[in-house]
């Protein structure tokens, strides 16, 4: 099932949106498979780029609306942060950065002839925080904020915005001890970095959903079940699926579209996703 771009897709482009997050610079390998171990692979070609949660949704919420979504991170003085801040910045981001006397984290992708995916990150995450000279007094004027990384007093502030979503990446301790109200609760239920036991969250989200990729994902406090949808040519790397299926909801709910079509506009985006090598 296709997005029709002239009924939904049109009701995201007047918003104004923001992603509060990490970001990698990662080196992305094509084998043919995954390495076993104590084998010996050899890459058939390779490709870097500014990556991580937050610059992907972001890029996609970006893409959705026809215009900048603000990225407030964090990044190394270091040679990776000035070309994750120039890349970004050309593909269209507004970039708010705490920048930090410490190595950006770096990132190494290996992607099989399947189309799986298996990463390895390389030092800190860098993440911003509340105490950090950012634009944290604008939460308000944003119709919707999505968090991949940041302390419990950033969500706080966060929380300001008109709509608020997050990634369990986050870590189930800040979510539990930041008793913030979630909109939305976006993350993988077969990564075992973002499963969450959703019912410990005091106040609970309003919605979690449990992404499951090709087999679609589980909608609660309801328990609904949704579908994948199927992308519009091969799959080649699931790289940022998730991701973008994140920022995509997140645009849409801040748009105040309906769950399912929300949902339906995530499934779409994470599903083209895969049809490239990369998150772009």
């Amino acid at each position: 099932m296709k997005i029709d771009p002239h009924i939904e897709l049109l009701k995201l482009t007047k918003l104004r949106l923001a992603v509060i997050g990490h970001v990698e610079w990662v080196t992305f390998l094509k084998v043919d498979q995954l390495p076993l171990a104590g084998e010996i692979s050899h890459a058939k070609d390779y490709f870097e780029e500014a990556a991580g949660g937050a610059a992907v949704a972001a890029i996609q919420m970006s893409r959705l609306i026809n215009g900048p979504v603000d990225l407030i991170t964090s990044l190394g003085k270091d040679n990776c942060g000035e070309k994750c801040y120039e890349r970004l910045t050309k593909l269209g981001l507004n970039l708010k950065v705490a920048w930090r006397e410490k190595p950006t984290r770096k990132g190494i992708s290996l992607i099989s002839k399947d189309g799986e995916r298996a990463i390895t990150v390389i030092g800190e995450r860098l993440q911003p925080i509340a105490s950090d000279n950012l634009p944290w007094s604008d939460m308000k004027n944003y119709d919707g904020v999505f968090i991949t990384a940041t302390d419990k007093e950033g969500i706080k502030l966060a929380r300001e915005a008109k709509f608020l979503s997050a990634t369990p990446r986050i870590g189930e301790d800040i979510l539990k001890i930041s008793k913030v109200k979630i909109n939305a609760l976006i993350g993988s239920g077969l990564d075992p970095g973002e499963k969450i036991n959703y019912e410990v969250l005091e106040p609970k989200p309003d919605i979690y959903i449990s992404t499951k990729g090709k087999s679609g994902g589980t909608i609660f406090p309801e328990n609904i079940q949704y579908k994948s949808i199927k992308p519009n040519s091969k799959a080649i790397d699931t790289y940022g699926c998730g991701d973008c299926f994140a920022g995509a909801v997140t645009t849409a709910l801040s748009a105040k579209l309906d769950l399912r079509q929300a949902v339906n506009i995530g499934a779409y985006c994470g599903a083209e996703c895969s049809t490239h090598y990369g998150p772009y």
